[in-house]
């Protein structure tokens, strides 16, 4: 703490470094008696974490921000006392950290997704928020021994997934490479001692090759009377590792363990030392990319080139400038290092541009997991670099279409959008962009918006969840029309009626859950897609059976009627005729009524059979199973399913894995080529019945499976 306030004091002016000393006052008093896994006093842990800021050149109320950004969460302190204490700045920064710790969740993935949403918010209003994050995650990633084995796997795959991805999204590669090499650690800890052992062996085994080479190109660089500096920077493990893995290969044929470091004052000099480097080594092809012209979404520029050196061996090469050193050195933090070197009109805006389009996109997904998802798409995806009419450069994940390019450029022009051009010839909509190509989007005002189909082909967050708005909110009547379909065609197919499911105390559960606030914008949620109709269904189901669990059926000897031969009891009425009505064919363990029809008995239909809706009430009676589940018996069920080889093989062997028997099976192919199967599976009891349609719903070429009225 004491090292903190001095460097501090040296770096802040001295109102900036009181409101510090007043940061480190607090949370020494409120983390006091708090100690870490490993036993320290927890106040280390936001010193370490302010430090590595403080490293980072972080402007003084990032500083306070990080020496507070764990009170909230675990002491007394609350939101009001920061922005009291420290004022609306710091308040911010803390807050954007904070997890959400007084929020139930359904499980620790979906706790954790809320959180990663929160955060990135967060963090598109400040990009503070993540470096403070990045640094606790360092922080935590280089004490994390203390942790059980479980938690410490469980904090590297999560590094791996997003911390490490981000920070290089950021241009932070000091951050990534060392979060990478710490997973490693932990995640294959034998592969990280082997690579350890093995790179210092090579290391001092190529030494005298790297300063051969570097002694080459800065004579090189006096020849040329260029000012500049060449040094050799080695590889870290997690990238070797990647390598060896990505190429089958093993340690020995890693080539480029080193790579040489070529900085010069400007551009030209850089095109010109790349020329010589050319001239003196032969260039490897394929291996040549130029950064400068084209940067990574990160802003990260520099020439890159391997080369066969004379010594016989391939050795990679990076030509930049300073400036494009610092920034790919410190990444987005060289905002605040190198600000002196700055106006106040700088880019920092430009350079988050990757960030923006992730969260306007993210601002429309459905849920945490939604947005948690396409987080670690546009974290992971490779790119392809995309030419406009203007000759500007659009960056998009590998696999885009020209639909993902049309709402890169705006979300009007992508729902405008009737054809494209990729090197002025016209192409379907569906063509996957490579890199270099010149893409034109034809648009037109009569246009009636995006198609639906376009949700099967587009690869960017941007474009998905645009496409999903426009339905949202232009077509608001048509979804709840449509959603409400969709829900009583799956609840009818299911046995059941809407009627019998939305109860208000349980559509108050399931609304909340997914924040919508009323019946039609659940309609319409699932009629646009942002919500399946088993999402929606499922929970209802469950409610509904367990409180019909709740209710005892009465039995033969309490209710005194006799069952009849089909083992059902009718209220009342022991001497008519009872019958299964062939509209819904119930079967033991369905819930069932009784329909007194004139001069044919009693017609016996499951309670949610449509056929039902609007007969008098006066003709309906109460009825029973007398004995649910006694005797085995058949129920038909109906598929419907992509048609493709072997999903017959793969229907039999759900059924046959349940230990059931097929009773009898018959097959067609529909005008739309989708097979329609119809399945007679013999079963025990109704909750069979529930079982294998879930299974069956779990191959990938099914789409739909339901109660077939036709036994």
């Amino acid at each position: 703490m004491k090292d903190l306030r001095t460097r501090c004091h040296e770096v802040f002016t001295p109102q900036q470094a009181q409101i510090l000393d007043k940061a480190c006052d607090y949370a020494e008093k409120m983390h006091d008696g708090q100690k870490r896994e490993s036993g320290e006093p927890y106040i280390v842990h936001p010193v370490a974490v302010a430090n590595i800021l403080l490293d980072l050149g972080l402007d003084y109320c990032t500083i306070a921000a990080a020496l507070l950004h764990d009170v909230v969460e675990d002491t007394p302190s609350t939101e009001s006392d920061i922005r009291e204490m420290f004022g609306d700045e710091i308040c911010t920064l803390v807050m954007g950290v904070t997890k959400l710790a007084k929020i139930e969740f359904k499980s620790k993935e979906e706790e954790q997704a809320e959180n990663f949403r929160r955060m990135f918010f967060a963090m598109a209003k400040d990009i503070r928020v993540i470096l403070i994050k990045l640094a606790d995650r360092l922080h935590n990633m280089r004490t994390i021994s203390s942790l059980s084995q479980a938690r410490q796997e469980a904090m590297a795959k999560e590094t791996l997934e997003i911390y490490a991805p981000l920070a290089s999204r950021l241009g932070l590669s000091y951050f990534k490479c060392e979060l990478e090499d710490l997973c490693l650690k932990v995640l294959h800890p034998a592969v990280y001692e082997s690579l350890a052992k093995e790179v210092a062996y090579k290391r001092r085994e190529r030494q005298e090759l790297v300063n051969a080479i570097c002694k080459r190109l800065t004579d090189l660089l006096h020849e040329l009377k260029i000012k500049g500096e060449v040094s050799g920077r080695p590889k870290h493990f997690y990238s070797i590792y990647k390598k060896m893995l990505a190429g089958n290969r093993t340690f020995e044929q890693i080539y480029d363990l080193t790579a040489v470091r070529v900085i010069v004052e400007n551009v030209r000099d850089c095109y010109e030392v790349l020329g010589m480097i050319h001239t003196m080594w032969k260039p490897i092809p394929g291996r040549f990319k130029d950064y400068i012209a084209v940067p990574k979404p990160n802003n990260y520029q520099s020439l890159h080139t391997t080369v066969m050196t004379s010594y016989g061996m391939p050795f990679e090469i990076q030509i930049r400038t300073y400036e494009m050193h610092k920034i790919a050195e410190y990444g987005i933090a060289a905002h605040w290092k190198y600000k002196e070197h700055r106006t106040d009109s700088d880019d920092l805006d430009e350079k988050l541009s990757w960030l923006r389009g992730v969260m306007d996109a993210g601002g429309d997904a459905e849920s945490p997991q939604e947005f948690y998802e396409s987080l670690k798409f546009d974290l992971y995806s490779g790119q392809v670099f995309i030419f406009t009419p203007r000759g500007d450069v659009v960056v998009l994940p590998e696999g885009a279409t020209p639909v993902d390019f049309a709402y890169s450029v705006h979300s009007e022009v992508g729902n405008k959008c009737v054809g494209a051009k990729i090197n002025n010839k016209i192409v379907p909509l569906e063509t996957k962009l490579e890199t270099g190509d010149y893409v034109e989007i034809i648009t037109s005002n009569n246009s009636k918006g995006p198609s639906r189909d376009w949700l099967r082909f587009v690869k960017t967050t941007q474009a998905r969840t645009k496409i999903r708005a426009f339905f949202k909110k232009e077509m608001k009547e048509e979804n709840i029309k449509r959603g409400k379909d969709m829900l009583e065609r799956e609840a009818r197919a299911r046995g059941y009626t809407l009627s019998q499911l939305f109860v208000p105390k349980w559509l108050d559960v399931v609304m909340q859950r997914y924040s919508i606030s009323s019946l039609d914008d659940l309609y319409a949620s699932v009629g646009y897609g942002g919500f399946t109709v088993n999402q929606i269904l499922l929970k209802l189901i469950d409610f509904y059976k367990r409180e019909a669990e709740s209710k005892k059926t009465p039995s033969f000897s309490e209710s005194g009627a006799k069952p009849h031969g089909q083992g059902i009891i009718v209220k009342g009425h022991d001497d008519l005729l009872v019958r299964l009505a062939h509209c819904c064919n119930p079967v033991p363990g369905d819930e069932i009524i009784g329909f007194i029809s004139r001069g044919r008995g009693i017609a016996i239909h499951r309670a949610g059979c449509p056929n039902l809706k609007n007969i008098e009430p006066f003709r309906l009676i109460e009825a029973h199973w007398a004995d649910a589940g006694a005797a085995p018996f058949v129920v038909t069920l109906q598929i419907e399913a992509r048609n493709s080889g072997g999903l017959l093989a793969k229907i039999t062997s759900v059924i046959s894995g349940l230990k059931l028997s097929i009773n009898s099976m018959n097959a067609r192919i529909d005008k739309y080529d989708r097979a329609i199967i119809n399945v007679g599976v013999r079963v025990s009891a109704i909750e069979q019945i529930e079982t294998i349609m879930d299974k069956l719903r779990q191959i990938e070429e099914v789409e739909k499976v339901f109660r077939s009225s036709g036994q």
